[in-house]
């Protein structure tokens, strides 16, 4: 099991920024190289089906998830269904008292291909953090614009 999690602040209400977080359909626009599209259910309670890809053209990974937590404007959990990413994933969106939110995306992931899978996280950890932050900033961005 490996651990990711990235915590950036948004001056956008929670309310604002888990409604732009859970429009699956605009993933495009704040998340690294991902489209996201609802492929069971409504998409905001838990039991809906959703698929990600990422990677550009034909070159990627898709990664099917099912949401197991839907707690607006406050939580939403996902667990990762695909062959290749397996785990959980947590998006937390916290009211900061001066106003605004905080945003937490953390992920537990089964890592595939056994030791070697293991001693990839070692670099990959780091530079999904990288991308989970960057991530997140333009999605603070994104609740913020109006």
């Amino acid at each position: 099991m490996a651990e990711v999690a990235v915590t950036v602040d948004a001056d956008a209400a929670p309310e604002r920024v888990f409604a732009v977080l859970t429009d699956w359909d605009r993933h495009g626009e704040w998340m690294f190289l991902t489209r996201a599209r609802v492929v069971r259910g409504d998409g905001h309670s838990a039991g809906s089906g959703l698929a990600a890809f990422t990677g550009v053209g034909p070159l990627g990974f898709l990664d099917t998830m099912e949401i197991t937590r839907w707690d607006p404007p406050r939580i939403v959990e996902v667990r990762h269904t695909g062959r290749l990413v397996r785990g959980t994933g947590v998006f937390q969106v916290r009211p900061r008292p001066q106003g605004g939110s905080t945003i937490r995306w953390q992920e537990h992931l089964d890592l595939p291909f056994g030791p070697a899978g293991h001693l990839g996280w070692l670099a990959a950890g780091p530079i999904s953090a990288v991308f989970l932050r960057w991530s997140l900033r333009r999605l603070a961005r994104l609740s913020e614009n109006r």
